[in-house]
């Protein structure tokens, strides 16, 4: 890589995270902006270059109604008419824009209110859209290039919005902000105003249109985010930790000088429980800054300024990835580390996490419900990120203080949390806790023995397979847990404690192939279903009980239950067996890599065909069914099945032995 002066610079040692390595690399290459020469000039030069007064009265009358022809006006097009003159537009976009702003800037609050604040409420979902039996484009280029959107508010005032927002050729201030390209002194306060006497004109156009058509607007419900327990990892930020944050803000070559006014701005928000606020102006920095570190370690300097129309931005997606776009390795995950991943990971990318980042700039979440926790994690996250680019001399003094060391170690030990193998571990750790409870159900003595003495062939058969099965499992237990170690057979009590500790070995989830994804889905599928048998099966059990104690089941529904409590003793070791095998798979997860395409489609097949059982359990052991003779038959197929698969030795389980004794890691 090369120096502005011309001398080659060594790469960095990526297994190092002190300052006096990247640390200092970023020290020297002083960031002035991040936006490439075209898009600068766009944005701060081009605006500014028609010197003329713009009469306000022509663009807005006294009662605030917007006057669309002064702006579209403006707007112009390439000769051939197939495109929009973006530079030119802006141009003469510039003094509609100074006039604008001069004139919001002068208003009082009251003024404002009463002239705009009417005509902005159409935006409580900011992405309003007419459907016509279609879904709602996700990306804003591709809503703004609607033909739907076109006849609402007509084309010349959409191309308004591709000039100011829609296009790279364009201003495209949602991208270059939202992606932490532009610095506060880069974004004209100008266009800020534009943007909100724009919105109020759209509500005006929207409500005449509505008027017209006899259209009502349905706002979409804000989506709320999952469940933050699992993820909130780091204590809260308190007055203890908060002024730290404030001297590293300052000190750490994470953060470009230019972009600091956004990190000051985040904590005084954080502070003002403006957490919304505080996550909007962090996210873009966390993407700056690593945008930066990933030039600098991927030796690709020119990634950090925004691309010009032809390229893609060098966003969160890319950076995140293990490849880069050529197919050479991402350095920036083997600097950062897998816990630091993981994290990121976990808040901006995985389906069933947060996905905070997504959510708020497409305006899913609304804002005085955005929740203090998501805030505080990002927060805290960034300050152990930042203190990774601070000198080392400061960095131990700051370690001095037990609450730094405490987020340092949280940082470090941190694991992935809502990946889908995650997922299937509080999975299946959830069902054999439901699975425990079912030996606590009180059931009648007499009824117990009604079933025993009636017996049942097919349950002696089950549970003839269900030893040999187990005991073939007992054999691949990983050496540490090997809890029936010397006996043929995993005894019965000790089933919850091996599952327990089979689901605490930890396996790597960081960049998973399709194929692990494929086979986990179906896992996690199979693991729903029975959770779903167990809550079914305890919920009759109950409700049988106590009908049988007050002698209200008929003859029928008597001899019913006894065929429940025989198949409760079968279904009980079942499910266990079906959950250990889930959890040795899934230690083992990784191995399916062994498998050639065949073996791999035979593998899933074989899955596939328990699902099919816990699917066919649900519907059997329902209370609208009670198909429990039905369902010891259907148990004993599957339990065959799982026999034949385990004799051919294809299971991960096996393989990972094989590959263990190959000395294949």
């Amino acid at each position: 890589m090369l120096c502005p002066g011309g001398t080659t610079r060594r790469r960095p040692d990526l297994g190092a995270v002190g300052y006096d390595s990247l640390g200092q690399m970023l020290l020297e290459d002083p960031v002035t902006t991040c936006l490439s020469p075209s898009v600068y000039d766009m944005i701060c030069k081009f605006g500014f270059e028609v010197r003329e007064t713009c009469d306000i009265n022509s663009i807005v009358t006294q009662r605030g109604e917007v006057c669309w022809k002064t702006i579209t006006d403006c707007v112009i097009y390439t000769e051939s008419a197939q495109s929009l003159d973006y530079p030119g537009s802006v141009r003469l976009l510039g003094p509609v824009c100074e006039a604008v702003h001069s004139h919001l800037l002068s208003l009082t609050k009251e003024q404002f209110e009463i002239c705009y604040t009417p005509w902005l409420q159409w935006t409580a979902f900011p992405e309003v859209f007419l459907l016509n039996g279609k879904e709602c484009p996700f990306l804003l280029r591709d809503l703004l290039a609607s033909k739907e959107l076109a006849q609402v508010f007509g084309q010349s005032v959409m191309d308004v919005l591709k000039v100011f927002l829609g296009s790279p050729r364009g201003l495209n201030l949602r991208n270059i902000l939202w992606h932490g390209f532009a610095s506060p002194h880069e974004v004209p306060p100008k266009y800020c105003s534009m943007m909100t006497l724009l919105a109020a004109g759209l509500g005006q156009l929207l409500k005449s249109y509505l008027r017209q058509t006899k259209f009502a607007l349905v706002h979409r419900p804000f989506r709320a985010l999952p469940d933050l327990e699992d993820l909130a990892v780091f204590p809260d930020m308190t007055s203890e930790v908060l002024p730290v944050l404030e001297e590293v803000m300052k000190k750490s070559t994470f953060i470009l000088k230019i972009m600091l006014p956004y990190w000051e701005e985040a904590l005084i928000r954080f502070k003002a429980h403006r957490f919304a606020d505080c996550a909007v102006l962090l996210l873009p920095q966390l993407e700056t800054g690593l945008r930066r570190v990933f030039a600098v370690v991927n030796e690709c300097s020119q990634r950090l300024l925004t691309a010009e129309s032809t390229a893609l931005y060098t966003t969160f997606d890319e950076i995140l990835a293990k490849h880069l776009n050529d197919g050479k390795l991402n350095q920036l995950p083997l600097f950062l580390g897998e816990p630091a991943m993981e994290f990121l990971w976990d808040f901006l990318n995985h389906q069933e996490g947060p996905r905070v980042r997504d959510h708020l700039s497409h305006g899913e979440i609304d804002f005085p419900e955005f929740p203090k926790e998501a805030a505080n994690q990002l927060l805290a996250f960034s300050t152990v990120l930042l203190l990774r680019f601070v000198d080392e001399g400061l960095l131990s003094v700051l370690k001095e203080e037990a609450a730094i060391r405490s987020l340092v170690g949280l940082a470090a030990s941190y694991r992935a949390r809502v990946h889908p193998v995650s997922q299937l571990r509080k999975q299946v750790l959830s069902c054999e806790k439901s699975l425990e409870a079912w030996p606590l159900l009180s059931l009648p003595t007499e009824a117990e023995e009604a079933a025993r003495l009636e017996g049942h062939s097919e349950t002696d058969a089950c549970n003839s397979l269900l030893t040999e099965i187990m005991s073939e499992l007992c054999h691949h237990l990983p050496e540490g847990h090997r809890v029936a170690r010397g006996l043929d057979n995993l005894p019965a009590e000790k089933w919850p404690q091996v599952i327990r500790e089979l689901c605490g070995t930890p396996v790597p989830t960081l960049f998973c192939p399709r194929t692990v994804l494929e086979v986990l889905t179906v896992l996690r599928n199979i693991t729903a279903h029975c959770a779903r048998v167990s809550s079914q099966v305890a919920a009759s059990a109950e409700l049988r009980q106590r009908q049988w104690v007050e002698r209200r089941l008929r003859s029928r529904q008597r001899q019913t239950y006894l065929h429940m409590l025989s198949s409760i003793k079968l279904l009980s070791p079942v499910l266990y067996l079906i959950l250990l095998l889930i959890a040795l798979e899934l230690v083992n997860i990784h191995v399916v890599h062994g498998k050639n395409a065949c073996e791999y489609q035979q593998y899933l097949k074989f899955l596939k065909s328990i699902l099919q059982y816990t699917e066919n359990l649900v519907v059997y052991t329902s209370q609208e069914r009670n198909k429990w003779n039905e369902a010891t038959v259907l148990t004993r197929a599957a339990l065959l099945k799982i026999w034949t698969f385990s004799e051919k030795k294809q299971m991960l389980i096996h393989l990972a032995r094989t590959s263990t004794s190959k000395g294949v890691l």
